[in-house]
């Protein structure tokens, strides 16, 4: 961005965009790409962990199914909460000095929580953990950029998106894991273990930079307070409206509208600022805000598959955790092939190209899905899941890498914050959207599949005096045998209509791609840099 420096012109420059141009360069970059890379499996997977095994955690301190449902909440909340504000703490006192001081508390929080043994214990630990880890990912794109070679820089995003991949179809084999073999504590012991590791490759790997004590005065506190608590509200709204029924809930219109109305006052308090947080015309120019509706989109399909998948398994066919996580697992173990391929392929194609074709890969593997039948198992996702691996690497990858060839380098540790506050919210509106889409298409299905079933008609005689013959040894009595009929018959009809849904839901989301082809679409190349 062109700024004069004459007279009041100065006070325009964002709080972001004074200071150094260039980065103290870390002699060991691979050692602190290392450990920026376990901060962001590590933010992830915490959460993943915490939702496969909630009911675990739920029965193991004594909490009901609505208070319990805060658990998961606390943690994702607490990270939107830092998120805005992790690019300016990362350029006051340098992030290395955050990203120690955040890892080290993650760790005591992870360690302290489950001794607690309390609901209220609990949700104050994964507060902690969660403002914590709030840091990681937004100072982890900065760090690829600011302290890698040029041309590794490609290479150190397609890692990041792998990691993400990792994390997010890694969690429920570990939850199962753990559950099976140890004991619910290690849901939160295990990642504790990582943050030691952590801090030491970020006191090793990461430049310490200078402290810029003379940004604190400067600073926008009331537009960082403002989008912090907006976006925390906002995604605290989305993630119970499915269980609280949205708008039929006081809570959640209040979520909802007292969210709403911080943000609106945080956009006024930057464009009427002297000194702002984020100049929103030097920010938001050009590809960007497409970029950023992309990866909310992104993030949207990328959670709604996660959750179809394992939920058609879990409702369907009774699987456990450990075998959800078989399946999931293949789209997570590509990634390790896919990150190098799609980092080599970034450096020669057009990253536009790349990420149309990884949508549309995303698009080919829901229609694959959206084939199921009651029968299906598993390993009758291996076509749609593998080719959904590729998708999201490729999507993934090419739209950071876009993001970043978009930006110049002095806004790339706000870019981080952008990036984690649209993932994170992209993530829930996703999450919330398909929970909410599957209960009303399996309601609609249930009723129009029961309005076929009529008291007299011949399938239907057939069908229960079928049944009441095969249950008729196990029953004491005829209208024994009749209700246990009628109750297999009431399942049946249940199970069918889910998998209506499910299928709904792979085809919804197809939509979703085509919405996203043509984003990309409209998208101009990116300004030489």
């Amino acid at each position: 961005m062109s700024v004069g420096l004459a007279g009041g012109r100065l006070s325009r420059i964002p709080l972001l965009l004074r200071g150094p141009a260039q980065p103290i360069l870390t002699h060991h970059p691979l050692i602190g790409l290392l450990g920026v890379m376990l901060g962001a499996l590590i933010s992830t997977l915490t959460s993943r962990i915490t939702t496969f095994g909630l009911a675990d955690i739920r029965g193991a301190i004594g909490a009901g199914f609505d208070e319990g449902a805060w658990i998961t909440t606390a943690y994702t909340v607490a990270q939107m909460l830092v998120a805005p504000a992790a690019a300016f703490l990362g350029v006051v006192f340098g992030p290395r000095r955050v990203l120690l001081v955040s890892s080290l508390t993650y760790g005591l929080a992870m360690l302290a929580l489950p001794l607690t043994g309390t609901l209220t214990g609990v949700l104050a630990f994964q507060l902690l953990a969660g403002l914590s880890s709030g840091t990681f990912i937004p100072l982890t794109i900065g760090f690829i950029v600011r302290n890698l070679p040029p041309r590794y820089v490609v290479y150190g995003i397609a890692v990041y998106a792998m990691n993400v991949e990792l994390s997010l179809n890694f969690a429920a084999s570990v939850e199962g894991w753990v559950i099976e073999h140890l004991d619910w504590r290690w849901l939160f012991w295990d990642t504790a273990l990582l943050a030691p590791l952590m801090a030491l490759c970020v006191h090793f790997g990461m430049p310490a930079e200078p402290v810029r004590r003379d940004l604190l005065k400067d600073g926008d506190w009331w537009g960082i307070a403002y989008a912090s608590l907006g976006f925390a509200l906002l995604y605290a709204g989305l993630d119970q409206g499915n269980r609280l029924d949205w708008f039929n809930s006081g809570l959640i219109t209040g979520l909802f509208l007292a969210g709403g109305l911080l943000v609106a006052a945080f956009v006024v308090q930057e464009l009427i600022c002297p000194k702002p947080w984020i100049t929103f015309s030097a920010l938001f120019r050009g590809n960007i805000p497409l970029l950023c509706l992309l990866l909310v989109l992104l993030r949207l399909i990328m959670l709604s598959t996660a959750y179809l998948v394992p939920q058609f398994l879990v409702t369907v066919n009774n699987y456990r955790a450990l075998e959800v996580g078989d399946t999931l697992l293949l789209i997570a173990l590509p990634q390790f092939l896919l990150a190098p391929l799609v980092g080599t392929l970034l450096r020669h194609a057009d990253p536009r190209v790349v990420m149309a074709a990884g949508f549309a890969a995303v698009g080919g593997a829901c229609w694959l899905a959206s084939h199921l039948t009651a029968d299906w198992v598993g390993a009758d996702f291996l076509p749609s899941q593998m080719l959904q691996a590729f998708g999201q690497s490729f999507a993934m990858t090419s739209l950071i890498y876009f993001n970043i060839k978009n930006l110049s380098q002095a806004h790339i540790l706000a870019l981080g914050a952008l990036l984690q506050t649209s993932r994170l919210l992209g993530g829930e509106l996703g999450a919330a959207f398909m929970q909410t889409f599957v209960r009303i298409r399996e309601q609609f299905h249930s009723f129009r599949l029961v309005s076929d079933v009529v008291a007299g008609d011949t399938d239907t005689v057939r069908r229960v005096a079928g049944t009441v013959a095969r249950v008729a040894a196990q029953s004491t009595g005829v209208e024994e045998a009749t209700g246990r009929a009628l109750s297999l018959l009431s399942a049946a009809v249940r199970k069918q209509a889910y998998v209506l849904a499910y299928i709904d839901g792979f085809v919804v989301i197809a939509w979703f791609i085509v919405v996203g082809l043509l984003l990309i679409a409209l998208l101009r190349p990116a300004p030489k840099q």
